[in-house]
């Protein structure tokens, strides 16, 4: 055991002294998590619906002005801005402030939409009335004209056309709705009904979505819910880098001679690094844990929710750590020289980040990168850490990531053996 424990201290005084290994190990991964997820935050709120604020310019002032906010201010995402300073918005700087990019849209609403409506639909069901009238009496009057109107939209020069798309047909939908009730009401008013009396205007024929999943059940994750677990197992494989360099350097100043011609086995020299690099691993986690609880809310960010899955993400954790001290002795195995290690480890942690979906999620990469993210470590890892964090799984949701990455630190550390027994009998 004490021959464990003095193995373990070597690799600590080793990356003490290492100032570069330790920025690389603990800062740059902080910085890259704030930084990303900031850049990303407007991406993913849009996904899952953020709230906007939307102008209003309201030249009507009449009673469809009025439904159209009443309809808005049932929409917990949206809220109409109708005033500035006190004072009410006009189109131009309605068209101002949109394009500048303060706001995503705003909805212009035309002068006299309210009673031209209710002319257009009255000379309507007069006429529809007068072919029901027999009488000799009965005089067709003089129609009115009555242009048609248009409500304005205007869109950010950035948005999305699907956002339009579906901005189009609420608003679409809202004023058939609208219409609809305005020729009940003067059908009404006509037929002399009394006031207790009323047509059914609500809608008969609706959708439905129908999910088989448990409403608490989130499918896409935040922001703050993907960086962190994914710039988390960023920064623990990055930790192939300076472990592998260390082998390196252990072989060419003849450290590794010495430990072989003394009393200890080579076991004890892969079992230090290997405790020694984990536990850096998780202190990288929890650091990582810590910026998302504590200094995203500070940043303008939704905080990250550990609540009480913190066995589950540290057993997640532990195991990446596993998977990537084993990839690091490999590469450190297989590798002559710190030029050769160094780069090597760097490009393939690289791309394993890249294709296992901790830059983009892999629900938003094509078909053929959602295929290939499969053989990445990592993704396995997060796809693990999505199950806790997302579908709110147990120990057994996480198993076959766990085993996936356990038999992957066995095959690495099984590859960086037999190398070495192979290259000593060369």
């Amino acid at each position: 055991m004490s021959k464990f424990m003095m193995s373990i201290r070597k690799e600590m005084l080793l990356l003490a002294r290492d100032t570069g290994g330790i920025v690389i190990l603990f800062v740059m991964p902080m910085i890259l998590l704030l930084a990303v997820t900031m850049v990303q935050s407007g991406s993913f709120d849009s996904l899952l619906g953020s709230h906007m604020d939307v102008l209003l310019v309201d030249n009507d002032g009449g009673d469809i002005a009025k439904r159209i906010q009443d309809r808005f201010s049932d929409d917990d995402n949206l809220s109409l801005v109708t005033t500035l300073d006190g004072k009410p918005i006009d189109e131009l700087a309605a068209k101002r402030l949109v394009h500048e990019g303060a706001y995503q849209l705003a909805i212009v609403l035309p002068r006299e939409l309210s009673s031209d409506l209710n002319v257009h639909v009255k000379q309507n069901v007069d006429n529809i009335l007068a072919e029901f009238d027999f009488s000799s009496d009965s005089t067709q009057k003089k129609p009115i004209a009555v242009a048609p109107k248009e409500i304005k939209l205007y869109f950010d020069p950035a948005t999305q056309a699907s956002f339009k798309t579906a901005v189009k047909m609420s608003i679409d939908k809202l004023v058939s709705n609208i219409e609809s009730q305005t020729i009940y009401r003067m059908f009404q008013e006509e037929l002399g009904e009394g006031a207790d009396r009323h047509f059914q205007e609500q809608q008969f024929i609706s959708f439905k979505e129908v999910d088989d999943a448990d409403d608490t059940i989130q499918t896409i994750p935040t922001a703050a819910q993907h960086n962190v677990p994914a710039w988390a197992l960023f920064a623990i494989f990055f930790i192939v880098v300076p472990l592998s360099i260390n082998i390196v350097k252990e072989k060419s100043q003849g450290t590794m001679v010495r430990i072989r011609t003394s009393p200890t086995s080579y076991a004890h020299f892969l079992f230090g690094k290997t405790v020694s690099y984990v536990l850096i691993s998780l202190i990288q986690f929890y650091l990582m844990l810590l910026v998302g609880v504590y200094v995203f809310p500070y940043m303008g960010l939704h905080p990250f929710q550990v609540g009480h899955y913190f066995f589950l993400l540290s057993l997640i954790a532990l195991f990446s750590g596993l998977a990537a001290v084993g990839l690091g002795i490999l590469i450190g195995t297989v590798a002559s020289t710190q030029e050769q290690s160094a780069p090597l480890g760097a490009t393939l942690t690289v791309v394993l980040a890249a294709v296992g979906g901790v830059w983009v999620p892999v629900f938003l990469m094509p078909t053929m990168m959602q295929k290939l993210a499969v053989l990445s470590p990592m993704n396995w890892a997060l796809s693990a850490f999505y199950d806790v964090l997302l579908r709110q799984g147990g120990i057994m949701s996480i198993v076959p990531a766990i085993l996936l990455l356990f038999s992957f630190f066995i095959l690495t550390l099984f590859i960086a053996v037999t190398y070495d027994k192979k290259k000593k009998t060369i």
